[in-house]
């Protein structure tokens, strides 16, 4: 933000707005839809920008999937209950997605 009322190119001045905003909205919304994802034998909660989601254990399927992509391999973990598709990676879970579809697994009746 010092950068922005410090230069004096109008067009850096923009720039380091734009990137001051958007770090600014990424930090809340990570504030506020923090944690994520949490479970109990009764099934999962979800948080989103939208609201919570309780999902029972019989309407929900969990996976590991692994992507390659630009030379780099990937792991999220992906809750799928009907009609909707949860995709969490290592920044929304804090952890490993194997070690939280080990938890899971556990945890499911």
């Amino acid at each position: 933000m010092a950068g922005a009322i410090l230069t004096t190119d109008r067009a850096g001045t923009v720039l380091f707005a734009v990137a001051a905003i958007a770090l600014t909205a990424l930090s809340l919304h990570g504030l506020l839809v923090r944690p994520r994802l949490s479970a109990d034998p009764r099934g999962v909660r979800i948080r989103t920008a939208t609201g919570k989601h309780d999902l029972h254990w019989p309407e929900v399927t969990t996976r590991v999937r692994t992507t390659r992509r630009l030379g780099r391999t990937t792991e999220t973990l992906e809750i799928e209950a009907g009609e909707q598709l949860f995709v969490f990676g290592w920044l929304e879970l804090g952890a490993d997605p194997r070690d939280v579809l080990d938890t899971l697994t556990a945890l499911r009746p």
